[in-house]
């Protein structure tokens, strides 16, 4: 697996626009988009459509600051 730093910005009723930076583990670009849109629609009751994904980086091992993270990654 591999880490990943997702960026962007969701819908928010009492703000125009929220701002999120999460760290997540996925094997591709992909997958992490895709774990990024389900835990955030579920965790503040968005649709996908009201998430924006601004950018998606690779983290190396050490640039990891979660500790889920880094044993998902084997570090």
């Amino acid at each position: 697996m591999k880490a990943f730093l997702i960026s962007g910005t969701y819908a928010d009723p009492r703000q125009k626009q929220q701002p999120f930076a999460v760290e997540m583990a996925a094997a591709d670009e992909a997958a992490v988009k895709e774990k990024a849109l389900s835990t955030i629609g579920s965790k503040h009751k968005l649709k996908r459509w009201q998430i924006n994904i601004a950018e998606v980086k690779e983290l190396s091992a050490e640039e990891v600051t979660n500790h889920v993270v880094k044993y998902q990654i084997g570090e």
